[in-house]
């Protein structure tokens, strides 16, 4: 917390002063049951309608049982890009909690823990700033003996909202939102063990803390997390169909979709397995409007064939992939970026299809509506890659312009003289299907067939036809990666450094860069958000720098780099590309990234 301190009388809480901050980590141990991600959810939910920035992170145990779990939020005044190194404030509500992330807080940071589960550690006593607090059985004294288990979470809030001066009559709209639609009795007892919490002495606490005035907005802001961004992107760029089979982390999107899609006049179908999804996704394209699935890992390998048919047919298609740690079921609730190979080259034979990645939540709502544009426009099906940490972390960010964005992908009827979809006349490959329906003048209707085809779709073995149209649709992509801006370089466009990067990995990445430079360190960084096929010019980009290390959450391979960086240097034959990569299911923390940089380049010195 960076703060400002103003020395006042005594509150009612027993603080002795109050400092003023621009921004603070939170982390919120416990376990899965404890309800700490609606804690979290709260705290996010309310810095974004107080025109704040932030941003989140949280684990979730795999297992249905449930088990520990944490949820870390970062709040700020001015720009936030990661949700923190360290945190400055660690709640936590039983012995395993504190001890398993006190390595987590600065010293000199506040342990705010539940007395009715947590010992201290006398030897820590020194290093960091414990409050202790019975929370649990005055969260019981405060609503009644069931209240133990469901409600200790608001009634920790209530004392992080007296720590913070948070907005309490802000918090209580959130809580009615959040309750509003169940019983009565649900809500009234939130808001008792709220305020239960938020009147209880905060016993020997030095000091309260007031975030200063955010910085102005352009316009009012809206927090959800990536899934949510995604959702309703998809809707409004004019999906109107969907199908797909549940799978962490992908099924909160099916769920939006399925709940959502009807109130514009469509659906989405929960079908059977992965293939039929994909499949009747299919169907709903060929049927004049881009229709979406999704999945995580294994069920994008399942999706496979199925994909093959959409590319061989020219079907406009999008698919999403949340990213979870593989491979197999592998690790379900952790992130990892390890799809990337399957994503662009999965499936059998020359099968290209586009693969594009947002890198914040603000991005997952925007690139949405450009898969959609762009499997339309070029008749391909779009892979739009995100991951377990996006998916889930809460993000704030000015509210799109609906009246501007929102389009409306109807299928057109009007009758035409003649029609080819595959026509290889088309300079850059791009043709188009008509929806079934249209009437086509001169009697001649084509087909769609995942078989290879001449111009009407008609199956055919001539080697000279599969030559012709594996070229048509490479040249398609080729259009398309010709069409692409080249990304901005963050920092200087020349020097020592570059960083590169995709997805959810900008954030952590543009802080270590600010971090070194403040340093005196010659870094910029990059980051990619069209993988394939890449925008045209990076290789110069490159050549101003003496070493190119992309980091990325996946293994290193058995070369040293990671699976973008395999890509880059297969692209541009450069061999200063080298990885900086991770498996270990976590987001990448600032001071990592330059750990990691540092050694990278002594090592590539040495290697010179």
């Amino acid at each position: 917390m960076s703060d400002i301190t103003t020395t006042g009388a005594p509150s009612s809480g027993g603080a002795q002063k109050v400092s003023q901050i621009n921004e603070v980590v939170i982390r919120i141990a416990g376990n899965s049951q404890d309800g700490i991600q609606a804690i979290g959810g709260f705290l996010a939910r309310l810095a974004g309608r107080s025109e704040q920035e932030v941003m989140t992170f949280m684990t979730i145990p795999a297992t249905i049982s449930g088990g520990p779990s944490i949820f870390q939020v970062r709040i700020g005044s001015g720009e936030v890009l990661s949700s923190g190194d360290e945190a400055d404030v660690l709640l936590a509500f039983y012995q395993h909690s504190y001890e398993g992330h006190l390595t987590s807080l600065k010293k000199g940071g506040i342990v705010l823990y539940d007395s009715d589960h947590v010992q201290p550690k006398p030897e820590l006593q020194g290093d960091f700033h414990h409050v202790g607090i019975p929370i649990s059985s005055l969260t019981v004294e405060a609503i009644g003996g069931t209240a133990k288990d469901k409600g200790k979470n608001l009634y920790a809030l209530g004392l992080i909202a007296k720590m913070f001066d948070l907005n309490v009559a802000k918090l209580e709209k959130l809580f009615g939102e959040r309750f509003g639609g169940k019983d009565q009795s649900i809500l009234n007892n939130a808001l008792a063990a709220f305020h239960a919490g938020y009147s209880h002495s905060l016993g020997n606490i030095l000091e309260t803390f007031k975030f200063v005035d955010s910085h102005k907005k352009d316009g009012h802001q809206v927090v959800m997390n990536g899934n949510e961004a995604i959702g309703y992107g998809l809707i409004a760029a004019g999906v109107r169909f969907g199908a797909g089979y549940p799978i962490t982390p992908w099924t909160d999107i099916m769920e939006l979709l399925r709940r959502e899609l009807p109130k514009y006049g469509g659906k989405f179908i929960q079908c059977e397995d992965e293939i039929a999804s994909i499949s009747m996704a299919i169907g709903g394209s060929y049927g004049g409007r881009v229709s979406v699935t999704g999945s995580s890992g294994p069920g994008i390998a399942l999706k496979t064939e199925a994909l093959g048919w959409a590319i061989m047919a020219e079907v406009p298609l999008v698919v999403i992939d949340v990213q979870r740690g593989g491979p197999s079921t592998g690790m379900p609730t952790n992130i990892e970026q390890s799809d990337l190979n399957i994503a662009v080259n999965g499936g059998h034979g020359d099968s290209p299809r586009v693969v594009i990645a947002p890198a914040n939540v603000e991005d997952c709502f925007y690139m949405a509506i450009e898969a959609v544009n762009i499997a339309r426009k070029y008749s391909v099906p779009v892979i739009l890659l995100t991951d377990q940490g996006i998916a889930t972390r809460i993000e704030a960010f000015v509210e799109p312009d609906l009246k501007k964005i929102v389009q409306d992908i109807s299928p057109d009827l009007t009758p035409v003289a003649e029609h080819k979809p595959y026509d290889l006349s088309a300079p850059d490959g791009i043709t188009h299907h008509l929806a079934p329906g249209t009437k086509i003048l001169n009697g001649k209707y084509p087909v769609a067939t995942g078989l290879e085809h001449d111009e009407m779709g008609h199956p055919t073995g001539s080697p000279k036809l599969h030559m012709q149209m594996n070229a048509k649709r490479r040249k398609k992509l080729m259009a398309l990666g010709a069409s692409l801006p080249v990304p901005k370089v963050y920092g200087p466009p020349e020097g020592n450094v570059l960083l590169v990067g995709w997805g959810s990995t900008e954030g952590p990445i543009r802080e270590a860069v600010d971090r070194a430079r403040a340093a005196g360190d010659s870094v910029s960084s990059l980051h990619l958000r069209h993988i394939n096929p890449l925008p045209n010019g990076l290789e110069n980009i490159f050549s101003g720098f003496n070493h190119v290390l992309v980091v990325e959450m996946n293994d290193e391979g058995l070369y040293g780099f990671g699976q973008l960086g395999a890509i880059l240097r297969a692209r541009y034959c450069d061999p200063k590309i080298r990885g900086i990569n991770k498996t270990d299911g976590l987001t990448w923390k600032v001071k990592e990234i330059l750990e990691r940089a540092k050694s990278n380049v002594s090592a590539g010195l040495r290697k010179l």
